[in-house]
């Protein structure tokens, strides 16, 4: 079963804890307290979802041409909120029956049986969270050199330079003790996306009516075979974009009982969605067509790097863009930083005594680090989306809630959830194939002319 997660020494020996060493659990103790609000909640799912990576909407809908495009960024919204409601219902049901489960992990044992937890949904979970770090450090690492560029074109500094300074601000707010202590940052966090995204669809409206305007083509540019793979690369992008990883995680940091507190969350963030991915989405591919790059922010710098917009505006935009991917990069540290935990802390001893605040400091301060030095080794931001979006984001966000729920609530095969469930998990398991296939073409091609610590 799921272990519960008493928040002080107190809340142990109430619950008659005190004297059975299995079920002390101090990654549940001290990272996943249940403490917060629905509103907390809120915060928490807008950024684990709302990130820059929307930034490389227009690029997927320049693969996939407006009609396609459109489709498959309102069907992916309205799948995985389906698919984090279904998680929801299931994590709400085992609550009730005294058994809350507070981690995928807990939800993949308690259901599908020990193994799926110990051997895939978990190493699953944590390689697609730790792969998220990496792919944020690299873009705050690339929106700092951006800046400096714009102030020194000129300038000799290189981006693993940049992105070891962005390291070092996530090292400091790793050691953030909660992922519940997270609340205040991921509220700023929310407002940032809704600014940055106003900001790049602004700029994107700006350039299209300017006389700077680049010429706009909106057919799906290739071979029949490009536009195949591009097809299922702008897929898997596309879904990484809807994906959290951490519903059950952002679950339990909610204070009991838990009952429809998560609809409301969902409904805070996939509000602050809608408006962000249309419009920047719509505007970005409505401004440069099948020219979008792989983050649209690149398309405001014209002929020669000479900005097609006003310097103080680019800097404001990814000055709104670094500090928000730093919030989305410590809540993705949170599984890591929860795993640290339940292996080298001591649950007997106080959260902040020195037998825990020392181990917690040196293992999260080398989660860190490891997660820099792969940032600044291997700068394929948007290869890294699309390959994270196959292997890990579909099969966690589109197929085990749908899986989860089937087993538990055991819905009539006569019914409709049991043939729209079955539906969605079959169709997203042909994605997760052949958009593993296309993304990993993409970076066999790529590979061809990046370097590891490339100046990018």
């Amino acid at each position: 079963m799921g272990t519960m997660a008493p928040n002080t020494m107190e809340d142990l020996k109430t619950n008659g804890f005190e004297n059975s060493q299995k079920e002390l659990d101090a990654g549940a103790m001290f990272v996943l307290k249940s403490k917060g609000s629905w509103l907390h909640c809120g915060y928490h799912l807008t950024t684990s979802i709302v990130a820059p990576v929307l930034l490389s909407i227009p690029f997927a809908l320049g693969l996939l041409g407006w009609v396609g495009g459109l489709i498959c960024l309102t069907l992916a919204g309205l799948v995985t909120f389906y698919a984090y409601n279904l998680l929801s219902l299931v994590l709400e049901h085992h609550a009730n029956q005294g058994h809350r489960q507070l981690r995928f992990r807990d939800m993949a044992r308690d259901i599908l049986g020990p193994k799926w937890g110990k051997y895939f949904v978990g190493p699953l979970q944590l390689g697609i969270c730790f792969g998220a770090v990496i792919a944020c450090t690299l873009l705050g690492g690339q929106s700092l050199k951006f800046i400096y560029l714009l102030s020194n074109p000129n300038g000799e500094m290189k981006l693993y330079q940049f992105i070891i300074m962005f390291g070092s601000v996530v090292l400091v707010l790793a050691q953030m003790p909660s992922f519940h202590s997270l609340r205040h940052i991921n509220l700023i966090s929310l407002i940032l996306c809704l600014a940055f995204s106003a900001c790049a669809a602004a700029g994107s409206v700006n350039i299209g009516h300017s006389k700077d305007a680049p010429r706009r083509d909106y057919s799906v540019k290739g071979s029949q075979k490009d536009r195949i793979f591009g097809t299922f690369n702008a897929i898997s992008i596309i879904a990484t974009t809807y994906a959290s990883g951490i519903i059950p995680e952002i679950q339990a940091t909610i204070a009991a009982p838990v009952q429809g507190k998560m609809f409301k969350g969902l409904c805070v963030c996939y509000s602050v969605i809608a408006v962000t991915y249309f419009s920047v989405g719509v505007s970005g591919y409505w401004a440069f067509g099948n020219q979008a790059e792989g983050t649209v922010l690149s398309n405001f710098m014209g002929v020669d790097n000479k900005p097609l917009l006003p310097t103080w505006f680019l800097v404001i935009t990814n000055v709104f863009t670094i500090t928000q991917v730093l919030a989305v990069t410590l809540v993705y540290l949170q599984p890591t930083n929860e795993v640290f935990e339940n292996k080298f802390a001591d649950p007997k001893m106080e959260q902040f005594s020195t037998r825990n605040i020392i181990p917690r400091l040196i293992f999260r301060s080398l989660s860190v680090i490891v997660a820099t030095l792969f940032a600044a080794m291997l700068p394929f931001f948007g290869d890294l989306m699309a390959l994270f979006g196959a292997f890990g984001c579909i099969p966690l966000d589109f197929i085990l809630p749908m899986i989860f729920y089937n087993v538990t609530f055991k819905p009539s095969k006569r019914g409709m959830v049991f043939w729209v469930n079955s539906v969605i998990v079959v169709a997203s398991s042909v994605l997760v194939g052949i958009g593993a296939i296309a993304s990993l073409r993409q970076i066999v091609i790529d590979a061809k002319t990046y370097r590891l610590f490339a100046n990018m």
